[in-house]
Order: C-alpha cells, then structure tokens, then sequence
C-alpha cells in the first residue's frame, strides 16, 4: 500500500514508518512544516520515500493519513485528488483539545467520509467528533532497548517550550520538584528557563539534544520526570520506561493506565510525587527494581508490533 503521510511528529512517525508498506512523505526545497521530508535524526527505512509536490500528481496514493486541519485541502492541491472521497483517508489526533473539551468541536467533525484516529482513548473521550467514525490506535514505540544507569542522580525531563506552554506543561511545579532534586531539562526552546524559574542553573539544566543523543542522555539520570498536565500522553513518558527508567508522573490525561502499580508513582498529589522522587535518590536498588517494572509494562502495551498490527487493521477497513 502507497501511503501518503506528512512529517509533522517525529517520534509518532518512526514507529508508523516500520510497517510493511511504502510511505511517501511530501518533501519542499526549503523542507518547511509542509514539506520535511525523511528525518534527519530518526533512523527511518528506505520505504519511507521522499515525493516533491509536483510528483505527487502522478503518484499512486491508496490512502492519505492526515495530521493537520489544512492538510486536506494541501492534499486535495498537491494530489489533485480529494481526500475521503478520491481517496481513502484518515485523520491522526495527536493532541487533547486546546479549548474547554466540554464545548471544543473536532476540526473534521460530523465528516462520515474521513475517520478519526486518536493515539489514546482519552483523547477520543475529550474531544467532540459529533457523528465523524472515530478509532483508536494506541501508541508504539521502537524499542531502543534497556539503557538505564542511574549514576547522574538527577531528574530527566522532556518537554518542547516549557516557558511558553507554562501550565501545561507543569512548568511552574518545576521549582518544587528542584528542591528535592536536580532537574535536566531536554527539549527545544528550553534556553531561558533557569531564570524564568528563579533555579540556579546547577538546579535546572536546559538541554536541546539531537534525538540520536536524547536516550543516552536520559537513561543516565537517576528517574524521570513527567509533570505535564494536559498534552495527551507524552511519548517521552513511554521512551523513558522502555529505557527501563523509573517514573513520576501526574496523574492527568492517560498516564495512570499506561504507568501501572509498582512501575512508577503516579499522584496528583504533589508531596507524594516529591517523596517518591526522594526515595529513589536514596534507594538505587528500588529505582533499578521499579525501572525494570515499567519496562516490562511498557513492553506488554506499547509494543511496536500490537501498533502496526493495529494500524494494519485498520487501514484494511478503511481501504477496501
């Protein structure tokens, strides 16, 4: 199957990619949002090809994944073909809604002809699609094996913009985690933040680390950090318990069903959340034991091989 597909999120991305089709990923001369093309720091298979805009004309397409609102109308003027009508297609909702879920309408709602793919169910339970099909396809993830040392006895944190998305992010529970521990910081737009925060930069390290290096670098600290309160649920969350790290995170969005008993703690409780993060500085054995404990949650549910089946699955469905 020739799958037309934007590169718009990574991670999500390298896992799609894996499958046993043929993807072709619009590609620009200045490589813009539009057209990234293959990723320059994600290790993708010759199957994912690069296609100009002009070529895509010509191309065979059997079904359009879409990710953006505009890609459908980018799609119909690219391929000359309208998606869900000329072609199958399916849209990917990555994201909890940015406005008040009780009244926030999905982009593509009441459409019958283009399903809703959303990564989590909670997604599915947050946003309106009206009478639009909607599926589920949990998250997979490359498996880059069991990396955890622990010697840096610090706190891995990823997040993109953590200054800008403030709130959402956890930004400003930041300082209460510093007290307790050290806290590395990867993601872009991460620069400014000690001071934003009022840390010392030995209390809080921004860091922006290409993705070949990211897993290296996080496997290294002593547990990882999740203090996001609304942004579905962070693959990063996933990456650091298949790196065999132990976990803190809020309870918000689908964490608890993917941070199980015994793999990490998860609380909406601040102090617990600090008094975990105490104990593991000072019990390295428990945090060995707890990091082995969520990869092997991690592995039985977010397994790169249950991802593709599904998606397989599904586009038998929706290409018939």
């Amino acid at each position: 199957m020739n799958i037309l597909v934007w590169h718009v999120h990574g991670s999500w991305l390298t896992s799609f990619v894996q499958g046993s089709h043929t993807y072709l990923l619009p590609v620009t001369h200045d490589r813009d949002g539009d057209g990234l093309g293959r990723a320059r720091t994600w290790n993708w298979p010759e199957s994912a090809r690069e296609v100009s805009p002009a070529r895509l004309r010509e191309a065979d397409i059997d079904l359009m994944v879409l990710q953006r609102p505009h890609e459908r109308e980018l799609a119909h003027r690219w391929t000359g073909r309208a998606p869900g009508r000329d072609v199958p297609a399916v849209y990917v909702e990555h994201n909890t809604p940015e406005g008040p879920a009780a009244r926030t309408r999905h982009p593509l709602a009441d459409r019958p002809d283009i399903p809703v793919v959303h990564v989590t169910h909670f997604n599915r339970l947050m946003w309106d699609t009206g009478r639009a099909p909607t599926a589920v396809v949990e998250h997979g993830i490359v498996d880059p094996g069991p990396q955890w040392t622990g010697d840096i006895e610090r706190a891995a944190v990823v997040v993109n913009e953590p200054v800008r998305r403030g709130r959402t992010t956890g930004t400003d529970l930041l300082p209460g985690f510093a007290r307790e521990v050290p806290l590395d910081v990867f993601g872009m737009g991460t620069e400014g933040l000690p001071e934003h925060l009022g840390l010392s930069p030995e209390r809080c390290r921004p860091q922006d680390l290409p993705q070949s290096a990211l897993h290296g670098a996080m496997a290294r600290r002593r547990l990882y950090l999740h203090p996001v309160r609304w942004t579905s649920l962070g693959l990063s969350l996933l990456e650091a318990m298949f790196l065999g790290m132990p976990v803190v995170a809020l309870d918000t969005t689908e964490a608890r069903e993917a941070v199980p008993p015994g793999a990490g703690t998860v609380s909406n409780r601040p102090e617990v959340l600090r008094e975990t993060v105490r104990r593991l500085l000072a019990d390295r054995a428990y945090a060995q034991v707890t990091g082995a404990a969520a990869r092997a949650a991690v592995l039985e549910r977010y397994g790169l091989r249950r991802f593709l089946d599904d998606w397989d699955q599904l586009m038998k469905e929706v290409v018939r």
